[in-house]
């Protein structure tokens, strides 16, 4: 009988030892390397995980023809998905608890049914029970919607074999565990294999699959790196739990562009897409100290977000830089360019940033408008009314031209903004707009500050 093998494989990172370590020497974690066997048993019914065997061909031979997608009945999800659905896709869908992940797939899955294609739902966190009250409460019953309450991947292949469905949801990916491997469920070995043999199942028998994974407690998705190279396309749910708007964004999709967000409302019927995505995040805006409208661009989408800041003087040292929408190294590198080339002395104060509604931000064009509201809210001064502000910093405090310019003034006007603030150099690009808002162009960062905070 052969001797059994062992490995220690860290539980956060995947990363493997021959031996047991207190601290896993590639991500510094203490007690995460957990004991698992290395012979991996060869699978008994393995002809559902084998693909077509096919001859290499030369690149300039390869069929054209477009992939036919499919609509979700989300125009929010299809737009984040490049389209709509890919037979043979797999898209892993994270985000935090309650934050609507489970009510998007099942809607989903109500309308793909709807639409004549049969769907297969299987659940390893609740019964059908359970799924069914939910589909009541989001109107989501369809003849060719079936529900499985199964943990086990082995039975999981086999009722995806004898149904055929060409949609598959699987929630979660952290409940289901192969027999074969005696780590528990979740585990960094359970969630690599399983999700490896999910990928083959799909491409094998042309299935669009699902997969909905846990994030951990600092926002990363839970389980080892290798899961999302696996799938095509990774989608993150973003926004508070208080709150009633969703933000679905991809990280990576292989069919589409990765800078697409859908936005959605979260209310009793479960989740409705918003169309008007400025609307949504303007609502109670005024004009005050310390509050700058920023026109950013999502993939294809300009979107209107109120950036609110708060300088305060503290005795306390060091001063507390805090913000969850943008980047504190950000911040910290405008206060920097604010105290060294405009002589603010901003050091010894608090500084908090926050967007309204709480959605990220994370692209070149903040860079002023930020800058601006941090130093109205030094000067407790208020900003121009009706005011719309982007463009880059430099280090010099020089205003720099960013991308897509006449897309953020379109929508800026369409909102209703009678002044605009942007690079000198995007001013060509809107020249044409002049003649609808009072667009003043900017070389510098004391310009913009001058400008933008008129003296009254």
């Amino acid at each position: 009988m052969a001797k059994k093998k062992t490995k220690y494989v860290c539980q956060k990172c995947g990363a493997e030892s021959v031996k047991w370590l207190g601290r896993c020497p590639t991500c510094g974690q203490w007690n995460t390397l957990v004991e698992e066997d290395e012979n991996f048993p060869e699978e008994k019914n393995s002809h559902a995980l084998t693909t077509t065997f096919e001859l290499p061909k030369k690149i300039s031979e390869v069929d054209m023809t477009e992939l036919p997608r499919f609509q979700t009945g989300s125009g929010e999800l299809d737009r984040v998905l490049g389209g709509g659905l890919i037979p043979g896709s797999i898209i892993l869908i994270a985000g935090d608890p309650g934050v609507g992940k489970s009510s998007l797939t099942l809607a989903v899955c109500a309308n793909v049914a709807r639409g004549g294609k049969k769907v297969l739902y299987v659940t390893g966190e609740e019964s059908s029970q359970q799924i069914r009250m939910r589909a009541d409460r989001l109107n989501a019953l369809a003849d060719e919607l079936y529900i499985c309450a199964e943990n086990n991947f082995e039975r999981i292949v086999r009722h995806v074999e004898k149904l055929q469905p060409e949609l598959l949801i699987v929630d979660s990916i952290q409940t289901i565990y192969r027999s074969a491997i005696e780590s528990a469920p979740g585990s960094v070995s359970q969630v690599r294999e399983c999700s490896a043999g999910l990928m083959r199942l799909s491409k094998s028998l042309g299935v669009t699959t699902f997969i909905i994974g846990h994030v951990t407690k600092d926002g990363s998705l839970a389980g080892p790196r290798v899961l999302e190279h696996i799938v095509d396309t990774v989608l993150f749910f973003e926004g508070e739990r208080n709150a009633d708007f969703r933000v679905l964004r991809a990280i990576k999709n292989r069919f589409g562009a990765t800078s697409e967000i859908g936005l959605f409302d979260m209310r009793d019927t479960g989740l409705e897409d918003v169309p008007d995505a400025s609307k949504l995040f303007l609502p109670e805006r005024a004009d005050d100290i310390g509050s700058v409208i920023v026109p950013t661009v999502e993939g294809t989408r300009p979107l209107l977000v109120e950036v609110q800041a708060l300088v305060a003087p503290t005795p306390i040292m060091p001063p507390r830089r805090t913000s969850d929408a943008v980047d504190i190294k950000r911040i910290q590198l405008l206060l920097a360019v604010l105290e060294k080339r405009l002589h603010l002395s901003i050091g010894p104060c608090d500084v908090y940033v926050k967007t309204a509604g709480g959605i990220k931000i994370d692209e070149p064009a903040t860079d002023l408008p930020i800058a601006v509201a941090l130093a109205s809210s030094f000067a407790n001064r208020k900003i121009l009314p009706q005011c719309v502000i982007f463009g880059e910093v430099g280090l010099s405090g020089e205003v720099r031209a960013v991308s897509k310019a006449r897309q953020r003034v379109d929508e800026s006007i369409r909102m209703g903004f009678t002044n605009i603030i942007l690079p000198k150099k995007n001013f060509s690009e809107v020249s044409k707009a002049a003649d609808k808002a009072k667009i003043f162009s900017v070389n510098n960062l004391r310009d913009a500050l001058k400008i933008s905070m008129p003296r009254e």
